[in-house]
């Protein structure tokens, strides 16, 4: 953290804050939404329009970070998320809760893409990979600690909506002080250098990176949160403790493996690190339907914990090597590309799951696991790359 410029360690103290509330409310959100009668799909479905709503804001947004500055931008988006989330665990219908869980999703996407931008323009690019690992590790350590809180599941599953809200709260509060002096979370006034979305679009890495954020999002977030809660309580007959442990589980393990990526993601090539990651997260999905015990679910956690290491660094490392100092709009892209994922995995698990089993469900989230390896060049000498200009 010493090596890098202050604003990682503000973005981290953030990111730290808004996954303790996300790891006390996520294993709740489709067990919650069950509780109004409604099927598997319809549960998965409060997931996705989360980020059904993500991806409709996100064409705007980058043109609102140069435009507001990445601080304000941060702290408005953390601010719509942490009131929307307290007024949905009031929610009396399923209705009311698959909107205000969409309104939720509007403020996401304002969190998410000023702070990725500020990441990406204040790292320098032999730093890349360390940066991205260290913010994702405030992600991850605040995975750990909100499964630990989430027992609170246990007596009430709209209890980790208004814990959610408090958490974003602080974490408004500390994105606004802790960048308040920071000259690059300012309003950006040129214009001039800023990379497109045409020029990535040519660019194999950031295509390769497009596709890998879809498959984790699909894979490894979507259908982890919405369809593995379900699978836990039903067919394994486990209790909802279990789906915590499992939260838990993957969080520790991707906590372990961040900084090694980070560093080796800076020092050798990017590429057979993101193959590993992604063939990681298909044999997790194949795990859990042949051996559908505790130790089939522990075991796919640990290897989901390998690949949310890798997804989480080597992808957004790629597209800061393209964005280089500019480039707002090219990061709304990439983050559309995972709401993309977010949408449809979870929507359509649920609905495999409904008509053909569990077993369809996991297996087609595995195979779409394994889509992007086929960008893959089968040979590369490539280390660092470093920013490309136009």
């Amino acid at each position: 953290m010493a090596e890098l410029p202050p604003e990682v360690a503000a973005l981290t103290a953030v990111a730290f804050m808004v996954a303790v509330g996300f790891g006390v409310v996520a294993p709740a959100i489709a067990p919650f939404a069950e509780q109004f009668g409604v099927s598997a799909t319809a549960a998965s479905a409060v997931i996705s329009a989360f980020a059904l709503a993500r991806l409709v804001m996100a064409p705007f947004v980058g043109r609102l970070v140069n435009a507001v500055g990445e601080r304000v931008l941060l702290g408005t988006g953390i601010g719509i998320v942490a009131v929307s989330s307290f007024v949905a665990g009031l929610s009396q219908s399923y209705w009311q809760l698959l909107v205000l869980r969409g309104l939720g999703g509007l403020g996401s996407i304002m969190f998410t893409v000023s702070s990725a931008s500020l990441l990406y323009r204040v790292t320098p690019p032999a730093m890349r990979g360390r940066a991205q690992g260290v913010y994702a590790g405030g992600f991850l350590l605040g995975g750990i600690t909100g499964p630990a809180v989430g027992v609170v599941a246990s007596w009430s599953l709209r209890a980790p909506f208004f814990l959610y809200a408090g958490t974003l709260v602080l974490a408004g509060y500390l994105g606004l002080h802790r960048l308040r002096h920071s000259t690059l979370a300012a309003p950006q006034t040129a214009q001039s250098d800023a990379v497109t979305v045409r020029f990535a679009l040519r660019q194999r890495g950031y295509l390769l990176a497009l596709a890998s954020t879809g498959s984790a999002q699909w894979s490894v977030i979507g259908v982890r949160s919405a369809l593995i809660p379900l699978f836990v309580i039903g067919p394994m007959g486990a209790s909802t403790a279990w789906n915590y442990a499992s939260f838990f589980l993957v969080s520790v393990v991707s906590g372990v493996l961040l900084a090694p990526v980070g560093h080796h993601a800076d020092r050798r090539s990017r590429l057979p690190l993101l193959a590993g990651g992604l063939l990681a997260a298909a044999a997790a999905l194949s795990v859990l339907p042949l051996w559908p015990q505790l130790g089939g679910l522990l075991l796919a956690s640990a290897l989901l914990g390998v690949a949310g290491a890798v997804l989480s660094v080597v992808p957004g490392a790629m597209v800061g090597d393209i964005v280089g100092a500019r480039g707002g709009t090219v990061v709304s892209v990439f983050q559309m590309a995972g709401d993309l994922g977010s949408v449809a995995g979870p929507v359509v698990a649920g609905y495999l799951a409904d008509r053909y089993g569990f077993g369809w469900s996991f297996g087609v989230a595995a195979a779409v696991a394994v889509l992007p390896l086929l960008l893959v060049p089968l040979r590369s000498t490539v280390g660092v790359r470093r920013h490309v200009h136009r």
